[in-house]
């Protein structure tokens, strides 16, 4: 198992745990089908009334697509399969609310899951970042995401800068991508302080207030999102040149922190 699911039946309060630490929580195939199963399984457990996720360690909350997966594609030019668009709680029908306690780095894939949290709890240490443009890769569904959460401006530039500039947590806070700032020891304690209030209240008021503030966006959100594959298809280099740029990433200077 890749994933850490603990379930409090005396607060209501399950916890998800990207359990992949030495490999910076990131995503294989495994831990997406697991994500996107306990999503579901979530929808008929009365017993939870509220999620906190979260990522194992202190050194990432989640950084992607794991860059060992291998994805089969099909010959189609009109298809694409991408293993992330299904891990989030909305792309599996779950209105239980889900808060993101965010410890470390946070990047690429990892807005496919900050995209579709309600709020996010963010360790002071935490960073923000989008590496896809440094490797010859189209942000698409992360930029939309981020669009959606960030003011459009900061929204493009962490799109567009890749692996240049870090959006440090005092930064997403000040321009809302971030609800709260906790010490790196405290940020479970935070967040689960704010589900444990959500999963204290009538479960049909917060699920139809959930779903009301997701229909808000909804529409614009998938008309986007439906752009995505074709922008993909078009602007990626290939397999193999992006290899090459990812393997080059330790002669890269520093990133700036913002």
């Amino acid at each position: 198992m890749t994933l850490r699911v603990e379930r409090d039946k005396a607060t209501g309060v399950a916890v998800v745990t990207l359990d992949r630490e030495r490999r910076h929580n990131a995503i294989d195939l495994e831990t997406a089908a697991e994500l996107a199963a306990v999503w579901r399984d979530f929808r008929f457990e009365d017993e939870v009334r509220a999620v906190v996720l979260t990522g194992a360690g202190t050194a990432a909350f989640c950084t992607g697509i794991d860059r060992g997966v291998e994805v089969p594609q099909p010959g189609s030019p009109y298809s694409a399969d991408d293993p992330l668009v299904s891990i989030g709680p909305k792309a599996n029908d779950l209105w239980k609310p889900v808060i993101a306690a965010v410890n470390g780095m946070a990047c690429g894939g990892a807005f496919y899951l900050l995209g579709e949290a309600e709020f996010i709890v963010s360790s002071s240490t935490a960073t923000y970042f989008d590496p896809h443009t440094a490797y010859g890769m189209v942000s698409a569904y992360e930029a939309v995401y981020m669009a959606q959460r960030m003011p459009f401006g900061e929204a493009a530039r962490m799109s567009l800068m890749g692996t240049a500039e870090r959006l440090s947590a005092r930064r997403a806070y000040e321009i809302g991508l971030v609800s709260e700032l906790a010490g790196p020891g405290e940020l479970l304690e935070a967040a689960l302080r704010a589900a444990g209030t959500l999963a204290g209240f009538p479960t049909e008021a917060v699920q139809g207030t959930v779903r009301a503030l997701w229909s808000a966006k909804q529409a614009a959100l998938q008309q986007a999102l439906a752009q995505a594959p074709a922008l993909i298809a078009l602007g990626n280099l290939a397999p193999e040149r992006q290899a090459e740029l990812f393997a080059g990433r330790r002669d890269q200077p520093e990133p700036r922190i913002r």
